[in-house]
């Protein structure tokens, strides 16, 4: 059992713990034990092989022998008997964002609840309002909460299923009978959402490469195997689909698969328009003969296009734009310098200062800045003045030991509710930069969203706006903030927006990108990271980058430390409102006209 499986069962113990009325203490202890192994650089094999675990802080013997168990048979029975314990309707009502050991204890015992639906029933007829904690605001905060679970059934999220899916692409890709093979589907096109998995390969031997499929250890539920197309379900619901075809085909076949419908649509109906007929099968001319291309960047020439990357096949103006050869050399990872938006032990992070700039330099990064949580989020440990002094000492300490990398001091300040920032101008100038974040009273209007984040933008300390809808994918609708707006405001006073990486969030949402790019707005592609192994996270946002037609030079955290240094230096300096051209690296793209392509 790997690492991540061990911290999912040593937290739902601490659940179940908690919903029998156990000891606090117990149940924390667990949940202790689970982010200590969150935040290891270590193998959690290797740990307990050496007998090493109760080294690891946060971890006692009695719960060591339990992480040995789970890591060398894959099961613990003191786990399997506590979920034997307490019916799995239960665990079922805590999806409902809200409800948590307590409360589902009290439905589980006092109410009998144990479905969504009945639930629902109880809250429609008033029935938990005569219960502690159950009051008229918290059964409307269910009912809205039921209504977007609901929404989400059959839905996972982008880092879920890429996980799942990179798994199985690497055992096909081990099998000699298989040529070639990719997923396919959203889940290439980066969507933060996707609804099932899509796999394509080639071989010459179809039959041998389905059985292999669908018996891998992933494998939960054989929904059908055929000759050339299998479908299964992997553990929590998520639907996956094989599809074989030969090596002539596979590069039409991954052009059709990836999508999105309506771009095939498009990319089809310009194949008809020059006399070719194109599917899933190959490109034809209308007396049958066959196109071949060896990948889909020798299909997209024979229609005179520019490869188009799957992050753009949306039918949002990219076939327009690889016809006059004029598609954005989109951003990757690899170029990425450094980050901002990093928490640490001093706040709500798991890993020191010196842990974090470890990880950092091991990715082959040149800077970091450090945006600990400032003093309102006193649920996050946010830092009061005299413990950020002492933060930014243990910065200074940190910065003496690694000549050549830059730790740049920041805060991640919560934006009040006024929009006013959470720290007075004295201790605000203190800082190297600035991430302006909301993480209260998201009960608002769009006048009062919009306005709020766009005041606390014209603060000349703001220099990057985070997470700026507040949405939790799958879990929370971001606030009602007309986006258009903050983005020309951030625009004008030369603030960047951040694409917050975490996997829970993606945002800014990559719709708004073109109309960013537009208005000549920079952005940041920030992990948010809470750990070390967070810092990777930043490759979930670059995707949503690519998506937003985004390219290196619109990237802060994509320029040279110079660059940087200087953007930062004229922001906190007031230069930042109405932003001066050439506030970036040049323009690579538009350095020089292209020559337009020939229309097909």
């Amino acid at each position: 059992m790997d690492r991540d499986q061990v911290v999912h069962i040593l937290n739902e113990i601490g659940t179940l713990l908690e919903i029998q009325g156990e000891n606090p203490f117990k149940c924390i202890a667990y949940r202790n034990a689970a982010r200590a192994l969150e935040g290891l650089h270590e193998d959690l094999a290797a740990l307990v092989a050496d007998g090493r675990l109760q080294e690891v802080k946060g971890v006692g013997s009695s719960i060591a022998g339990k992480i040995a168990t789970l890591v060398a048979t894959g099961a613990l029975p003191y786990h399997e008997e506590l979920r034997s314990q307490v019916p799995p309707g239960v665990l079922e009502l805590m999806r409902v964002s809200g409800l948590g050991p307590k409360k589902a204890r009290i439905l589980w015992l006092d109410l009998g609840i144990l479905s969504l639906d009945a639930l629902e029933q109880a809250c429609r007829e008033n029935r938990l309002l005569a219960h502690a904690g159950f009051g008229q605001k918290t059964q409307e905060n269910i009912l809205q909460g039921l209504v977007q679970l609901r929404s989400s059934v059959g839905k996972f999220l982008y880092h879920v299923a890429a996980e799942r899916a990179e798994k199985i692409r690497l055992a096909l890709e081990a099998n000699p009978a298989v040529r070639r093979v990719s997923t396919a589907g959203s889940l290439r096109r980066r969507k933060e959402i996707v609804k099932d998995l899509d796999l394509l390969v080639a071989t010459a031997d179809a039959p041998a490469v389905m059985e292999q499929f669908v018996h891998l250890p992933e494998v939960e539920r054989i929904l059908a195997q055929g000759p050339t197309r299998s479908s299964v379900v992997l553990p929590g619901g998520l639907q996956a689909d094989l599809r074989a075809v030969s090596e002539a085909e596979f590069p039409f076949a991954l052009h059709y698969f990836t999508g999105s419908k309506e771009h095939n649509t498009a990319v089809r109906g310009r194949a008809r328009r020059m006399g070719l007929k194109l599917n899933e099968y190959g490109l034809h001319r209308e007396d049958g003969t066959a196109l071949p291309c060896s990948d889909e960047a020798a299909l997209y020439r024979a229609l005179g296009l520019a490869e188009i990357p799957p992050e753009l096949r949306e039918d949002l103006g990219e076939i327009e734009s690889a016809e006059q050869d004029d598609l954005p050399r989109l951003v990757d990872e690899a170029d990425l310098r450094g980050a901002f938006h990093v928490h640490t032990t001093w706040s709500d992070g798991r890993n020191s200062v010196a842990e974090m700039v470890a990880g950092a330099r091991a990715r082959g990064w040149r800077y970091l800045g450090i945006s600990d949580h400032s003093k309102s989020a006193v649920y996050a440990g946010g830092l009061d003045q005299e413990k950020l002094a002492r933060q930014q000492a243990d910065i200074d300490a940190v910065a003496r030991t690694v000549p050549g990398f830059r730790i740049f001091k920041g805060s991640e300040v919560d934006i009040l509710p006024d929009g006013s920032l959470d720290y007075d101008e004295d201790i605000l100038s203190t800082f190297d930069f600035v991430v302006a974040s909301i993480h209260s009273k998201f009960k608002m209007t769009e006048a009062e969203a919009t306005g709020r984040l766009i005041r606390a933008m014209e603060n000349p300390h703001v220099t990057f706006l985070g997470h700026p809808t507040g949405r939790l994918l799958l879990d929370r609708e971001g606030y009602p903030v007309n986006m258009h707006a903050v983005i020309e405001a951030a625009a004008h006073l030369g603030v960047a927006i951040e694409i917050n990486s975490h996997p829970l969030r993606l945002d800014m949402d990559w719709r708004l990108g073109r109309f960013a790019r537009e208005k000549g707005l920079r952005i940041g592609i920030f992990p948010d990271a809470h750990e070390v192994g967070g810092l990777a996270d930043v490759r979930y946002g670059v995707g949503i980058a690519r998506k937003a037609w985004m390219r290196a030079e619109d990237v802060v955290n994509a320029w040279e430390l110079d660059l940087v240094e200087k953007w930062l230096g004229r922001r906190r300096s007031g230069a930042g409102a109405a932003r001066p051209p050439g506030d970036g690296p040049p323009a690579a793209d538009d350095a020089k006209k292209k020559p337009a392509r020939k229309k097909g």
